[in-house]
């Protein structure tokens, strides 16, 4: 063979290596703020130079999510890696948008153990995990610890020890005992109340589809939920007036999401404390507690509502590109993942197997806020910190465990049990006319 030959083959296979090396990936994402867009086009940058891979960083909004997706597989143009919430997970696996098989692959190299157990149980499948869990977050109880301390309650974990502290402090108008959710038509109810009923271990479906309340249990949380009702102020309640009532220092106790944990100390301009007179003051921060792992007298174990969201490797994937690029955002650079929104991003994964904190503490270190910025471990202390954290161990959601997510979605968004719950909290109808009215009005959900 020539010289002339052999430079050709050589160019040639140097030619195939940048190939396979500058193989594109890309990546759907729904975090498509401007300066969320940004950090991670810093992510997919580095994670290039290190493997030589580059990735497209491609914003879709949620809610065309699932009909672009579908589209994308019918037209054989899925992109490699979506990030998307948790509804998705299991539909897309039956769909063949998602290879459950990638998934479990970067799960077992990254460690199945290194993950929060309730966010990796909402991904299950029979052959591994339709996805890899990325974020999340919980609901929170969210109360005034200062109150609770002076007074010897109990922290707000169980319906005992909210209805005892009701009891304690509740003195309208000066301090409302709490604030329920008790507008309908909003999905603020819908979320609260699937919270408080997972919290007594009622759930609408099992694996066969719908199922009847059980009676007792569900008489157990409709009666608690009419004793928050009642502790509340009267009208159509929802976020912003828990919000702006805790706020001010007339409500001991709500229930929201992490969301808050900026606000509250004094970090948003537009949702300013006015607990005193200075918006820009911690001091309610100090005064606050906060419980996620919340139970009933019929699940003394509890639970606690999330929202989780997933990294899927999707079937047209350049699959070990792909995993590659999952493992990273997951690993070396799952710092810069949380450090999207650190304030509703909790960690999924607390650390690695050498280092089981490695991300809890990088996380609590991240710096949340709008117009004044402070990390989450400067403004909480630990033990809030590690509750936070925690609540992904026992995170759920009606219909993952029974595999009936999408069916106990429409039960939700269909609002049949807010309007029941607030017929009954409004006192037209009893416990055994609201079980019946909700089973019936459940049933009929497709």
């Amino acid at each position: 063979m020539n010289m002339v030959k052999l430079l050709t083959f050589a160019t040639f296979g140097a030619f195939c290596a940048s190939i396979t090396l500058a193989a594109d990936i890309r990546f759907w994402t729904t975090e498509e703020q401007p300066e969320r867009l940004a950090l991670q086009e810093k992510m997919a940058a580095d994670f290039a130079a290190t493997s030589g891979h580059n990735v497209e960083v491609i914003p879709v909004t949620e809610s065309e999510l699932d009909t672009r997706a579908t589209a994308a597989l019918a037209a054989g143009d899925l992109p490699d890696v979506i990030y998307f919430p948790l509804q998705y997970a299991l539909p897309w696996v039956e769909a063949g948008i998602l290879d459950p098989y990638a998934a479990s692959d970067a799960i077992e190299d990254l460690g199945a153990n290194t993950f929060a157990s309730g966010a990796l149980s909402m991904t299950k499948v029979p052959d591994g995990y339709a996805a890899v869990p990325v974020d999340g977050w919980t609901q929170m109880v969210v109360y005034r610890k200062d109150l609770f301390d002076a007074s010897g309650l109990d922290a707000p974990n169980s319906y005992a020890n909210v209805v005892a502290a009701i009891k304690k402090l509740h003195n309208p108008p000066e301090l409302h005992g709490f604030v329920a959710a008790t507008k309908v038509d909003d999905n603020f109810m819908s979320q609260v109340l699937e919270h408080v009923f997972l919290a007594n271990g009622v759930s609408p479906v099992d694996t066969n589809g719908a199922k009847p309340l059980d009676v007792k249990k569900t008489t157990e949380v409709l009666n608690f939920y009419k004793a928050i009702a009642e502790a509340s102020p009267p009208g159509e309640l929802y976020w912003q007036q828990s919000r702006s009532l805790y706020f001010s220092g007339n409500a001991a106790m709500i229930i929201w999401s992490p969301f808050i944990l900026d606000e509250l100390a004094g970090l948003r301009d537009s949702a300013p404390p006015t607990i005193n007179d200075d918006p820009t003051s911690g001091e309610l921060a100090s005064k606050t507690g906060i419980v996620t792992n919340f139970s009933g007298p019929s699940n003394p174990d509890g639970a606690a509502w999330s929202e989780i969201n997933f990294f899927g490797i999707t079937n047209d994937a350049a699959t070990d590109a792909a995993i590659d690029f999952v493992k990273y955002s997951m690993n070396e650079g799952y710092t810069q993942t949380l450090a999207i929104a650190p304030e509703g991003k909790f960690p999924v994964r607390n650390g690695t197997a050498e280092n089981p904190n490695q991300f809890t503490e990088a996380w609590s270190k991240l710096e949340v806020g709008v117009d004044r910025k402070a990390p989450l471990a400067d403004l909480y202390s630990q033990e809030m910190i590690n509750e936070i954290v925690n609540g992904l161990n026992v995170a759920q959601r009606w219909g993952v465990a029974e595999g009936q997510l999408a069916l106990a979605s429409k039960m939700t968004k269909s609002q049949i049990v807010n309007r029941v719950v607030r017929e009954f909290i409004d006192g037209k109808i009893d416990t055994e006319a609201a079980i019946a009215k909700m089973n019936e009005g459940l049933a009929n959900v497709e």
